[in-house]
């Protein structure tokens, strides 16, 4: 059960190179997917209310498709990672073919947005043997992460029992940006604020968790 919610040990053994967890004692929050129509404006306008900065590991094609979105995300002060331009399975894909992924959408965040890309996620939070040399090639720190919230599934008693009994006071939360979880995302960020409130843990800045 554990390792629904948590990755196991002998995984974060064999990609040790890979930050799992936040790098000082705070609670980071990330959203894999966006942007999207459904989910991103309003995820935003809430974690701006609870004055909380995130990494949004965003999907390349979804970033062509939602500009102003984008857009949004970068001057509200979030953090946009690379999730690859399609969200294929690396496992899948030779070396070719993944630098391609992630070239492709370095360069919709560069010449689109004049932005610049530090942080990395694979698609379905796979890593694959040889993604660490492709990743330093593009200078991107991957970014895995120790709780998954399962809101995914749409249903809200996941989140809240993955969030109880697994958050830790240096947790890397995955939450997502997309049509899956649009229904409760909402309140699926905020049980991990008030869950981490109750437990005297502090939500941190990309920054500060990941350098």
């Amino acid at each position: 059960m554990k390792s629904f919610y948590t990755p196991p040990s002998f995984v974060k053994s064999l990609f040790k190179e890979y930050i799992w967890e936040s790098k000082c004692k705070k609670v980071l929050l990330t959203f894999d997917d966006g942007p999207t129509i459904e989910s991103t404006e309003k995820i935003i306008l809430l974690l701006n209310d609870l004055n909380i900065k995130a990494v949004f590991f965003c999907i390349g094609n979804n970033i062509s498709s939602n500009k102003e979105l984008t857009e949004l995300l970068i001057k509200s002060g979030h953090s946009v990672g690379n999730h690859t331009l399609t969200h294929k399975k690396l496992l899948w894909l030779n070396s070719v073919e993944i630098q391609k992924e992630i070239s492709m959408t370095n360069k919709i965040l560069n010449e689109n947005h004049n932005y610049k890309v530090d942080y990395f996620r694979p698609p379905h939070g796979m890593p694959a043997f040889g993604l660490k040399r492709i990743l330093q090639n593009f200078n991107l720190k991957n970014i895995m992460w120790s709780l998954l919230t399962m809101d995914y599934k749409g249903d809200i008693s996941f989140v809240k029992f993955a969030v109880e009994k697994y958050l830790r006071n240096n947790s890397i939360v995955v939450l997502h940006d997309n049509k899956k979880s649009k229904d409760i995302i909402l309140d699926s960020i905020k049980i991990v604020v008030d869950d981490a409130s109750k437990k005297g843990f502090e939500i941190g800045v990309p920054a500060e968790c990941l350098n």
